[in-house]
């Protein structure tokens, strides 16, 4: 049985992190506490890792996993461009829940699944969640159950889930909120075609919230626009967003 710590002991604290580090450099998996609700995480780099991942969750690659960051640098180094926008979104926003989904830096030796050239990224607002961060990389993070089961609550929720496929399971006690990430896409805002951002998934973060910020360039709010083409050009796919309650359709956690 894969040991589970509970962090808010000091002394379980400094051993969990420890074991959680020396658990990702393996390769192997590590639940970890987010500001919504628990996340299953892997080495966002080391292929086998998300594989891992995913087939511990039951899922395929058609549900590529986001990946959680310390900040906007690390965001700076897995996307091809951070627009001015979004900057002004991060700064507002991050750590936080709101996604953003960009194309991914091309040059970057990564395989998350099908991510059809784009990354969902995020900067969790949680102190162990960003301390493993700073101290791994990037993780790729999903939410901590089987796919359609609804997502731990509990790093004992996630354990009754997932059992030894985690090597480590970090707990901070019951989630805070339970509310998902807002997910955005902005990959029109680098390539140029059609340069809106869209919602992907309301969540945490408002569209009133990104409007504020983002005014003209945030998608018309549904039914605004009733006879605009609302389909657009092929997006991402959706994010299976770190720490939010699961759905019981593909890539809508």
């Amino acid at each position: 049985m894969s040991p589970i710590y509970d962090c808010r002991d000091e002394a379980q604290l400094l051993t969990g992190m420890r074991q959680a580090r020396q658990a990702i450099g393996r390769g192997e998996l590590v639940v970890i506490p987010t500001d919504t609700v628990y996340g299953v995480a892997a080495d966002a780099f080391d292929h086998a890792a998300v594989a891992r991942l995913l087939a511990a969750k039951g899922r395929g690659r058609q549900s590529p996993p986001p990946v959680l960051v310390a900040g906007l640098t690390t965001l700076r180094a897995l996307v091809a461009e951070v627009p001015e926008p979004i900057e002004r979104l991060v700064e507002a926003y991050w750590p936080g829940g709101l996604t953003i989904v960009l194309p991914s830096q091309p040059s970057l030796s990564w395989d998350l699944g099908e991510t059809r050239g784009t990354v969902a990224v995020r900067m969790p607002a949680h102190r162990i969640a960003l301390e493993l961060l700073e101290e791994t990389g990037p993780l790729a993070v999903s939410s901590a159950n089987l796919t359609g089961m609804a997502a731990g609550i509990t790093a004992e929720d996630a354990e009754a889930m997932l059992k030894d496929s985690v090597a480590v399971y970090l707990g901070d006690g019951p989630s805070k909120t339970g509310i998902p990430s807002t997910i955005i896409d902005a990959t029109s805002l680098v390539v140029g075609d059609a340069p809106l951002v869209r919602v992907l998934r309301d969540g945490a973060v408002s569209r009133e919230q990104l409007r504020d910020v983002l005014g003209d360039l945030l998608e018309p709010d549904p039914g605004s626009e009733p006879d605009a083409d609302a389909s657009g050009p092929p997006g991402p796919a959706p994010a299976d967003e770190a720490a939010a309650p699961e759905a019981p359709e593909p890539d809508r956690s």
